[in-house]
């Protein structure tokens, strides 16, 4: 009698785990309709009011709540190419840092809602090196997102430069080196914001509101109310949303008139808003990291 032996493939996993769950995390985010339909969401918020409107109003001549107190071609100029560093990150301190709240809490929470951390954490490489991964992906997505906007921004800049006969110039190399990289903390700060809230909650519902409501309710209200308690005033020159809109507010400059985008302050230096925001985007990985390391992950 002749025994036969099922063998099964086995896959090696030699090599890095963090590279590991890097690729299977970006795999993950890549077939994932909920997150192309959050940057999708971004983008079409960021081309309608930081151009489409604008534009319409422009053509128009009439003024709407994007640009009271600007003239034409103050407009004009604003959507030119060569403006493109100061446009690029206007919309990124509340709206952009909302959207990738809700990005970060979904990549989190999710893991949590369908058993897949479960699964990984107690079988699979390290938590450190999930988790490692994990954040790593979500970075490489902030950093497409980002890229994407760029060149959003730009051809619509370029279309409306050939419509209007206007120059398209480049910005200055070192201008939109700045606000490449001063976006690119804003929406990774505000994205480690909601994957600590992704993972405290352990389910997407829940941490996408608080996010919500602290982005866009609960800071303004202190604010709000920082004019009259001075010691609430202190306490909201080291919120995220301060840090973030103060650093592109010093960037971009003129803030605090009529037209001034919703988010934008000058309440911070540059200096101590990029600190402040460089803190909060260490220290909430750091946090998460510490959270999943000592509790239980059901």
């Amino acid at each position: 009698m002749t025994t036969v032996l099922e063998t099964r493939p086995t896959i090696a996993l030699n090599g890095n785990p963090v590279l590991h769950s890097l690729r299977a995390e970006l795999l993950r985010l890549r077939k994932w309709p909920a997150v192309w339909v959050t940057v999708g969401a971004w983008l079409t918020m960021n081309a309608m009011f930081g151009y489409v409107f604008n534009y319409v109003t422009y053509s128009s001549g009439e003024n709407n709540f994007s640009n009271e107190g600007q003239s034409r071609a103050d407009l004009l100029v604003s959507l030119l190419p060569a403006a493109l560093p100061d446009q690029l990150d206007q919309g990124m301190p509340m709206f952009g840092g909302a959207i990738m709240m809700v990005l970060g809490a979904i990549i989190a929470g999710n893991g949590y809602g369908w058993g897949t951390w479960k699964t990984v954490l107690t079988q699979g490489p390290s938590r450190t090196s999930t988790l490692a991964g994990s954040l790593g992906a979500m970075t490489v997505f902030v950093a497409g997102i980002l890229l994407a906007t760029v060149v959003t921004d730009y051809a619509m800049s370029l279309g409306i430069a050939a419509l209007e006969s206007q120059s398209a110039a480049l910005p200055a190399f070192g201008d939109m080196a700045q606000a490449t990289g001063v976006g690119f903390l804003v929406l990774t700060m505000w994205a480690m914001a909601g994957y600590f809230l992704g993972t405290v909650a352990r389910g997407p519902a829940l941490s996408v509101g608080l996010g919500l409501t602290w982005a866009l309710v609960i800071e303004n209200l202190l604010r709000g109310v920082g004019g009259s308690l001075s010691w609430v005033e202190s306490f909201t020159h080291v919120l995220p949303g301060t840090a973030a809109g103060s650093l592109v507010g010093q960037m971009i400059g003129d803030v605090g008139g009529p037209d001034t985008t919703p988010g934008l302050l000058d309440t911070l230096s540059f200096d101590q808003a990029l600190w402040t925001t460089l803190a909060y985007a260490v220290l909430l990985p750091l946090a998460t990291w510490w959270l999943v390391r000592r509790r239980d992950v059901v």
